[in-house]
């Protein structure tokens, strides 16, 4: 049996190399006669990028830049392609995982950083930008990210506007004259971990504003700035940045970018497996492991283990997920996808001790699995 190991990362505990390789390892442990091979997968979200440019045997460049509250710290990105194609993570320069619990503000966190990556990237003459949108601490609309690149956003005085997000609210007119032109010459490609749109219930605001730290108040704030930020481009481009799909991915940013620096937005595992060639190591492949932290019905909307199942399936290939959680009842939606999910957490756990554990319940869950399919007590 030769199995392809395809984990995604586990959010907030251990990354997706780490996790095949400790899915390798359980393996390794029991008592199947199988050939692994590794393939981490990413879909946009946070260290997709790294991922991306190590399979791809790209270099990673370091520079300063902006954090989301204005401090210098120093991101990396990735060449590829010969120094082609840049690879960026959002999170790098904008993301959470640089912002201490206390420190999380929402409301005037920027993605100008981001946007400084992006310019040191044209600086090095690429001809392509992949930016990676997940794991971002900002729901600005990527207002920091277009500001970094030369565009204004004003009131109805005619003054740049500051402390945003929150201030958008005041938005009057939007200044293209100074943006830097180069960013049309290239082909801007966004790859994003949710189908979420820019406004709404679901939108940037009200769905992924908490999770970076907002308040219900700081929502309603939010909600209100995307609104008008959205009703002038509206107004000023024709654009109706609501129905982009894709739009709420990292606060905003896909939509933001779309509209104004004609950036594609794509379904990031999608774009990851392609770029990577997945279809070539599926073709050897008995069995696929994928998993990430959660395995639910958020998956099917373009998670990673989604992606790896979507095309095992189309070449008849069962997959098994592996997960810290799963829905507490039978999924069928899921069930047509993976011919199993595996709580790696087994016992009840407390999500600390799980993010704790999350290595060595890999790898125990593989040493496991491998046995029963020995015996014959797992078939797949």
């Amino acid at each position: 049996m030769h199995i392809l190991i395809s984990p995604n990362a586990f959010k907030n505990s251990i990354d997706a190399t780490a996790a095949a390789k400790a899915i390798e390892e359980g393996l390794q442990q029991s008592s199947l006669e199988c050939t692994t091979h590794c393939f981490p997968v990413g879909d946009g979200g946070d260290g997709t990028g790294h991922l991306l440019t190590t399979i791809s045997r790209g270099i990673f460049i370091e520079e300063s830049v902006q954090d989301p509250l204005g401090r210098k710290i120093h991101a990396g990105y990735g060449l590829i392609d010969n120094g082609q194609t840049a690879v960026i993570e959002m999170a790098a320069a904008s993301g959470l995982r640089l912002l201490n619990k206390e420190e999380l503000d929402p409301l005037h966190a920027s993605s100008f950083g981001t946007g400084e990556l992006i310019k040191k990237a044209l600086d090095k003459g690429v001809k392509k930008i992949f930016l990676c949108v997940g794991g971002s601490a900002t729901v600005d609309a990527g207002c920091g990210i277009m500001e970094a690149m030369g565009i204004l956003f004003l009131n109805a005085n005619g003054d740049p506007l500051n402390g945003m997000p929150e201030n958008l609210i005041h938005l009057a007119a939007i200044d293209l004259s100074a943006l830097d032109k180069r960013i049309f010459g290239i082909d801007l490609i966004i790859l994003a971990d949710v189908s979420n749109p820019l406004l709404g219930e679901k939108g940037a605001a009200k769905i992924f504003g908490p999770q970076k730290g907002a308040s219900n108040n700081d929502v309603e704030k939010l909600e209100a700035s995307l609104m008008r930020f959205n009703q002038v481009v509206l107004e000023n481009l024709g654009i109706d940045m609501s129905s982009i799909k894709y739009g709420g991915a990292a606060g905003g940013t896909a939509a933001g970018l779309a509209a104004l620096l004609k950036a594609k937005l794509t379904n990031g595992i999608d774009q990851f497996l392609v770029l990577t060639h997945y279809d070539e190591a599926l073709q050897t492949a008995d069995l696929i492991i994928t998993g990430e932290g959660s395995i639910d019905l958020q998956t099917l909307e373009g998670k990673a283990p989604f992606g790896v199942a979507l095309r095992a399936k189309q070449k008849h290939i069962p997959v098994i997920g592996f997960a810290g959680k799963l829905p507490a009842t039978p999924c069928p939606e899921l069930d047509n996808y993976f011919s199993r999910l595996i709580n790696i957490n087994g016992k009840e756990t407390d999500m600390a001790a799980a993010i704790l554990a999350a290595k060595d319940n890999l790898i125990r869950s593989a040493c496991e699995l491998g046995n029963g399919l020995a015996d014959g007590s797992i078939v797949n």
